[in-house]
């Protein structure tokens, strides 16, 4: 008995000094980086355009980054666009405290002070101004493939946003999370073209990618990286004022959009707008993650290029309960 409490008492002292030693170790660990770009987004009427409709109604920048009214359909925007959104922690499953920024030019709440260079390397690369990571709830890893063009119309067009001096709270990730994500950006190595807009497949996947079809529809491993091999077949399970959701699948298999047209899914993921998602009002509990309101926004070519996209990835069976059963229920 004394022999085995003392190998109990071993094991978990050498426990103790193993943690104790990762800990140190990863506390220095920085995230892959490269310095910010000296580049400057010209604030031509185009670009500037080309922003807000990306920003509002594909990317979901303003939509993640400002107040919500959860008590209405799809969580209408309140507020200044972009002055902080929502925080999220345990009862969301979050390992810690997110809360998204403010991104309005304001100098000293917002991003007024970072360089465009430094805004294009946290959208993109994933790590902030002092070259820390960027939780991945910010999908910078999809945001990886925005081509330079299409970034710099989004900084453009964030610094015509109304300066908001509302602070957020800073994030706070519990150990070993707070390590784990350190591991998730990548820098760029060079220039991103811009997307083939005469391939609508090309085009369409690109649209997938950096408006978050990937990001919500695919599973996640406990290291919160897309688990490769099962990229858009759902079952990602959010949790917030919205309730518990698990994101659907949307390849072609018949568990996913396989019965679906192509007329009847541009209709579906345009149908929404901040008029019909502000006049329903819905119970908080029992509302939708899904970007409703913004997709509603996005152009009918848009949209047919992601369908098309869409139909062109491998089926993958899975059946997904979007709504789970409420606890009582």
């Amino acid at each position: 008995m004394r022999r085995l409490r003392r190998v109990l008492l071993w094991i978990g002292g050498s426990f103790v000094v193993a943690a104790l030693a990762f800990g140190i170790l990863s506390w220095g660990v920085r995230p892959e980086q490269r310095p910010a770009l000296k580049v400057h987004a010209p604030l031509d009427p185009a670009r500037i355009e080309r922003g807000r409709y990306l920003s509002n109604h594909v990317l979901g920048c303003i939509e993640c980054h400002s107040a919500r009214d959860w008590t209405r359909f799809g969580g209408p925007v309140v507020g200044a666009p972009g002055a902080g959104g929502d925080c999220w922690g345990a009862r969301e499953g979050v390992p810690g405290k997110v809360c998204a920024s403010n991104i309005t030019p304001d100098d000293d709440a917002g991003i007024g002070a970072w360089t465009d260079g430094e805004v294009l390397r946290a959208i993109r690369e994933g790590v902030d101004r002092e070259g820390e990571a960027l939780f991945p709830s910010m999908p910078f890893t999809e945001y990886a493939a925005l081509s330079d063009e299409d970034a710099l119309s989004v900084v453009a067009y964030l610094r015509t946003l109304e300066p908001d001096g509302k602070n957020v709270p800073p994030t706070e990730i519990d150990f070993p999370f707070s390590y784990y994500i350190k591991l998730l950006p990548r820098k760029l190595d060079g220039p991103v073209a811009t997307a083939d807009g005469d391939d609508e497949v090309a085009y369409g996947e690109y649209l997938a990618t950096v408006g978050g079809c990937r990001h919500c529809h695919s599973p996640i491993d406990s290291r919160l990286r897309l688990e490769p091999g099962r990229e858009f077949s759902g079952g990602r399970e959010f949790r917030g004022p919205f309730g518990v959701l698990r994101s659907p699948n949307l390849t072609s298999h018949q568990t996913g959009l396989g019965a679906v047209d192509r007329g009847y899914f541009v209709k579906l993921l345009r149908k929404a707008s901040s008029a019909s998602g502000g006049a329903k009002r819905v119970d908080p509990s029992h509302n939708t993650i899904m970007p409703w309101i913004p997709y509603g926004g996005m152009s009918e070519a848009d949209a047919s290029a992601i369908f098309s996209f869409l139909r062109s990835v491998q089926p993958k069976a899975n059946r997904v309960l979007v709504r789970p059963p409420r606890a009582g229920s």
